[in-house]
């Protein structure tokens, strides 16, 4: 557009409708370019030079400093008598908009025990139940019907077992979490996997109510195992029962679409015999937990302790 201008005497009008822009907006790239020569020509910010109430720098830090003492958004807005809108932004806008952010990463938490049985990984899943309706927005889309929450229908809980050196898992689908409830889910794991000659020595969960009862407790002493329980806000530290619910929800729960809470529970053996004898697992060099679990016996590592 300059060069026509400059070069090849173009009108103004003519230069400005053959780029499609207006005769204002040409004029100011020519003015750019006859001030400031190539470098005129370059995009700048649009950001206005002067922003009359724009938070001053002294401030934006009295903001990062408080925070990084773990002030609320709300406590430095009231500290500093400001909009908590405008301290939100701010703290956003210098990486600091959630308290996690000031503390350092923590480095991956890996490991693997060496004897099937060694510790067992214990986790509960909440599903909604599936009514008379059929499946809800995760396959209708909100808005498209009523989802399988709005009626009522309820809840059901999935609890999983999963054997930290094998990744063998055994899953019951059951009415509640009750501390009862899951005695007897342990009782079970316990009982389903002694049938591949793995005894249980210790079993870890997170901090759940029915986790933490005196009845829990007196059934783990009872069956001869000891309880671990994680960290508090950690879920990492359980992350092998928390890694097979995801990939059971993807495989399972929402892998197909179920016509009742009844069917997909039917649906759930079939999906679990796969998961464990057929399906590679990328922690186990793509072979599924039951190959595994055949190389240990074959090393004698389950016999040693059985």
């Amino acid at each position: 557009m300059v060069r026509r201008l400059e070069h090849e005497n173009w009108t103004l009008t003519r230069a400005a409708s053959a780029s499609g822009v207006s005769e204002k907006t040409c004029a100011k790239w020519l003015r750019r370019f006859r001030a400031e020569g190539e470098a005129g020509l370059t995009d700048r910010s649009s950001r206005p030079k002067r922003i009359p109430h724009e938070t001053s720098e002294d401030r934006v830090e009295a903001i990062a400093a408080l925070r990084r003492i773990r002030s609320t958004g709300a406590e430095i807005a009231e500290m500093l008598e400001m909009p908590i809108s405008t301290v939100s932004l701010i703290l956003r806008r210098i990486g600091l908009g959630k308290l996690s952010r000031l503390e350092p990463p923590e480095p991956p938490n890996r490991y693997e025990k060496q004897r099937p049985g060694e510790l067992i990984h214990i986790d509960i899943k909440k599903l909604g139940r599936i009514d008379r309706s059929g499946p809800g927005h995760r396959f209708r889309g909100r808005g498209k019907g009523k989802s399988t929450h709005s009626t009522g229908a309820g809840w059901e809980y999935v609890h999983v077992c999963v054997d930290d050196a094998t990744r063998l898992a055994y899953v019951e689908v059951l009415g509640d979490q009750k501390a009862t409830t899951a005695i007897g889910f342990l009782r079970r794991a316990i009982h389903h996997f002694s049938g591949f000659g793995i005894k249980v020595e210790r079993v870890m969960t997170d901090n759940g109510s029915a986790y933490v009862s005196f009845a829990h407790a007196a059934a783990c002493r009872a069956l001869g195992i000891k309880h671990i329980r994680t960290r508090p806000y950690r879920p990492r530290t359980n992350g092998k029962a928390e890694r097979f619910i995801r990939t059971m929800l993807g495989g399972w729960a929402y892998g197909a679409i179920y016509g009742s809470s009844a069917e997909r529970t039917r649906a759930l053996s079939g999906w679990l015999d796969f998961y464990n004898w057929k399906r590679p697992h990328g922690s186990l060099a793509k072979r599924p937990p039951g190959t595994r679990l055949a190389e240990l016996n074959r090393n004698n590592v389950v016999g040693s302790y059985t």
